[in-house]
């Protein structure tokens, strides 16, 4: 498709241009841009963008109805607007002021380790949270004491346990009956493995370790009473090899339990 070109269109005005360019539109089959325009009527580009805007802002009138409708928005077609010089940045330094640190008291509620600390003050509406008072468990551990104390070492003393001269040669007065050996192990090792069962504070192997071995060692001592008071209640001054072969072997086998749960609160939980 060939076009007319005209040589020279200016200094045509806007209205004069306008039907030369609607009749280009009309062989090209849609709106011409600037630039077409500039190129064939050899006008300057705000002369081209009036035309051209003005063509797209004519009504046009539709074949079955009489009222008119602009074939499109003109910003469709509209050309992007220059973009203007960028303005010289200021690169003058600006003071940072910061604002004044805020100091936070600590809170009441927590300790110095960083565990909370259990709410003392009561609350309208919910029971104030106490711990169970301890003193009862040593009036209770008075009168246990005496009579444990003294039924190991009575059987201690049945069993081969007695009055020796642990410094020969350095301190030859000082002697020791071993008989206090079996309450001290055996019943204060049942205290502290029930203490670490109960507490939560070791890793799982040594709770469970510490659970049984307490409950061992709580059997262990109970029978220990039971055979002391069944020996002196028959009058029997030695007890039997077995007993006595039980007996002998509870200082060791305190050690080493003791030795274990030990190792074993040390453990990565």
């Amino acid at each position: 498709m060939s076009t007319a070109t005209v040589t020279s269109a200016y200094p045509r005005a806007v209205a004069d241009l306008l039907p030369a360019v609607r009749d280009l539109a009309d062989r090209l089959g849609e709106i011409p841009s600037r630039n077409q325009i500039m190129r064939e009527f050899k006008v300057g580009a705000p002369k081209a963008q009036a035309v051209r805007l003005a063509l797209v802002a004519e009504p046009i009138t539709l074949p079955d109805e009489t009222e008119t409708a602009p074939t499109s928005d003109p910003w469709d077609y509209a050309e992007p607007a220059p973009v203007p010089p960028a303005l010289p940045v200021d690169t003058t330094p600006v003071p940072l002021i910061l604002p004044a640190e805020k100091v936070t008291e600590p809170s009441p509620l927590v300790e110095h380790d960083g565990h909370p600390q259990a709410n003392t003050e009561t609350t309208p509406g919910k029971s104030q949270v106490r711990r169970l008072a301890a003193w009862p468990v040593v009036l209770i551990a008075l009168p246990a004491f005496v009579a444990i104390w003294s039924g190991w070492v009575g059987l201690g003393g049945l069993t081969g346990f007695g009055v020796v001269h642990p410094l020969p040669g350095i301190a030859d007065g000082f002697s020791l009956n071993t008989a206090i050996t079996l309450p001290i192990g055996v019943e204060v090792y049942a205290a502290y493995a029930l203490r670490a069962w109960l507490s939560g504070l070791v890793p799982p192997r040594a709770r469970w370790f510490a659970k049984w071995s307490a409950i061992g060692s709580l059997m262990v001592g109970a029978l220990g009473q039971v055979a002391y008071h069944l020996l002196v209640a028959a009058g029997i001054t030695s007890a039997p090899w077995w007993i006595t072969t039980l007996v002998a072997c509870l200082p060791v086998a305190v050690l080493g339990m003791a030795a274990a749960l030990a190792h074993l609160s040390h453990e990565e939980g």
